[in-house]
């Protein structure tokens, strides 16, 4: 608080100026009013102040305006143990020491209570006139504990407050929020903390149960691989589940066919394409060798599936043609395809001297027109293995081109316009080629060839790459009354005794299997069962083809017959 008063407040503000009488028992200076009179009668004044100065104080301030003056004795805090005394009048008369001036030029009268505010005091006596009091600004005094009631009464337009803002205690309050603030941030990082590593332990276990889940259901779990497979998987071959459909390409203009199996394993989530060659044996309904070429022409769609079940042990549930004009728009509607081509293919409506028609290299883009050049050419002095595994490519390429969605698919498959072969529908091929064309975007699809002997028969290593891995491994379970399929390999030397062999089988009500011929002669034939239940057939077979009891043995069989045979040198076709 400011407590100094600036002397020319009054020749400014247009007041009296003031003056210093003296000072107060706390050493603030007192400033009184001065008045026109004092103004006019400076000598007045000086007497008055040598009055003061010879040990009298007359009205001099009372801070607490309990009285005209102090004597010794005095109470400055008014509460009445000393009574107060006649005040002494000035030399100069009546001059009033605040500035104030008597009527009539007299002195208070005796035994009249002063009231320092110009009031009567209730007395009944005459009320005073009114004193002018000196104004003090911002002059506090001390607080007056009155309890009789005899202070002053103080208006509240003659006070002023100055609120002060205590900065201490607010530096308080936001130390204490930013403690209590950082302290539910530490308790909530730690529950946040907390609840993460729970989730993060609930999803891992997930992750592993799910995971160890899969590997039970794929049969991949340690220990649980079948060992007698020897194939490297980890579910038995015959337990896995397959969805199986042959297609038969069919050249409308340079004529024959090209066949294969598309094959999507739903256990092991694999898909493959098996490239069957023309000259693979079969057996026809009358129980005659055939070639898969012949089949498809002879015995159409249904005679055919049914001789590559009897073969290869599958179980094939619907025939795809798929005539080069359908494998042309098949190709324009996915939107072209990508080929890594092995060999230069003409223009077939081309002359001679111009480009070819599709050029060899990487990343080759093939439009329907070149699709169609390229899966059926067969080079000058070429096997027909080439030929097939170039339309492996194609069909692998339109897979991955193929839309993965069903419903799209079966748009697809609908706007080709062909007719399928019952029993299969638009939407079962477009289903099946949606899953297909999935595993060939995730990097699941390959191509597969079925080796076969020159003589059309499977060998043993087809039996266990593609036969067993691809198709099942096992042969397909005949019917009740059907008859016992018999395998022969010939090793006796002699060409001509597989055809013997099949003749006797045939004649004895036996299914007839060709299994190629060994690569060397054997001294010994052999009659190998696998089940237990065919034990009496292997008999029957080795009576049969006038071997002796001993060759029969328990072991493993091959092309997916239910008793293999090994024909020796022991072998006499005319016994």
């Amino acid at each position: 608080m400011n407590d100094r008063y600036d002397a020319g407040h009054g020749a400014d503000g247009g007041g009296a100026p003031y003056e210093l009488v003296g000072y107060d028992e706390y050493g603030r200076p007192v400033y009184r009013q001065a008045t026109d009179q004092q103004a006019q009668h400076p000598q007045q004044a000086q007497q008055y102040d040598a009055y003061q100065q010879q040990g009298h104080q007359g009205y001099g301030y009372d801070p607490y305006a309990t009285g005209g003056h102090q004597q010794p004795g005095y109470d400055p805090y008014g509460t009445g143990s000393v009574p107060p005394q006649q005040p002494q009048t000035p030399a100069y008369g009546s001059y009033d020491p605040y500035g104030t001036q008597q009527q009539g030029g007299q002195a208070p009268q005796q035994g009249a209570p002063y009231d320092p505010y110009g009031q009567s005091a209730h007395t009944g006596q005459q009320p005073r006139v009114a004193e002018q009091t000196a104004h003090i600004p911002q002059q506090p005094g001390p607080a007056d504990d009155d309890p009789a009631g005899t202070a002053p009464d103080y208006r509240t337009e003659q006070f002023a407050f100055v609120e002060e803002p205590d900065g201490d205690s607010e530096d308080v309050i936001d130390w204490m929020k930013f403690t209590e603030n950082r302290t539910e941030r530490r308790e909530e990082a730690k529950r946040r903390a907390r609840s993460r590593i729970v989730a993060l332990a609930v999803v891992l276990a997930l992750v592993a149960a799910g995971g160890v889940g899969y590997l039970w259901y794929a049969g991949k779990l340690p220990g649980l691989s079948d060992s007698g497979a020897g194939t490297g998987t980890t579910t038995a071959a015959g337990a896995q589940k397959r969805d199986v459909i042959v297609v038969h390409l069919h050249d409308t203009t340079g004529g024959g066919t090209t066949t294969a199996l598309l094959v999507d394993n739903t256990t092991t989530e694999q898909g493959t394409t098996v490239l069957l060659p023309n000259s693979l044996a079969l057996t026809a309904d009358d129980g005659a060798t055939t070639t898969l070429a012949k089949s498809v022409e002879d015995d159409g769609s249904e005679g055919t599936r049914t001789a590559l079940d009897t073969v290869l042990g599958t179980d094939i549930e619907g025939t795809w043609r798929l005539d080069t004009p359908f494998l042309l728009t098949l190709v324009d509607l996915v939107g072209n395809i990508e080929v890594d081509t092995d060999t230069d293919v003409p223009d077939p409506d081309a002359k001679e001297g111009e480009a070819p028609l599709v050029k060899k290299g990487k990343g080759q883009t093939l439009s329907g027109k070149m699709a169609v050049a390229y899966a059926t050419h067969r080079g000058s002095g070429e096997a027909q293995n080439a030929q097939l595994e170039r339309f492996g490519q194609v069909m692998h390429g339109v897979l991955r081109k193929m839309t993965s969605d069903p419903d799209a698919a079966t748009l697809t498959v609908q706007t080709l316009g062909q007719i399928l072969e019952p029993p299969l529908t638009d939407k079962d091929l477009g289903d099946f080629l949606a899953r297909l064309s999935d595993r060939a975007k995730g990097g699941d699809h390959k191509s597969a060839l079925l080796p076969v002997q020159d003589d059309g028969t499977l060998t043993a290593e087809a039996s266990d790459s593609v036969v067993k891995d691809v198709l099942g491994g096992t042969a397909k379970s005949p019917d009740e009354n059907a008859a016992v399929s018999v395998s022969v390999r010939n090793a006796t030397g002699v060409k001509d005794h597989t055809e013997k062999a099949r003749v006797v089988l045939l004649n004895g009500g036996f299914t007839f299997r060709a299994a190629g011929t060994a690569a060397a002669p054997e001294a010994t034939s052999e009659v190998v069962y696998a089940d237990a239940a065919d034990k009496e057939n292997a008999t029957e077979v080795a009576k049969t083809l006038g071997l002796d009891a001993g060759s029969v043995t328990k072991g493993k069989v091959t092309g997916n017959a239910r008793v293999s045979v090994v024909l020796g040198q022991d072998y006499d076709p005319g016994s």
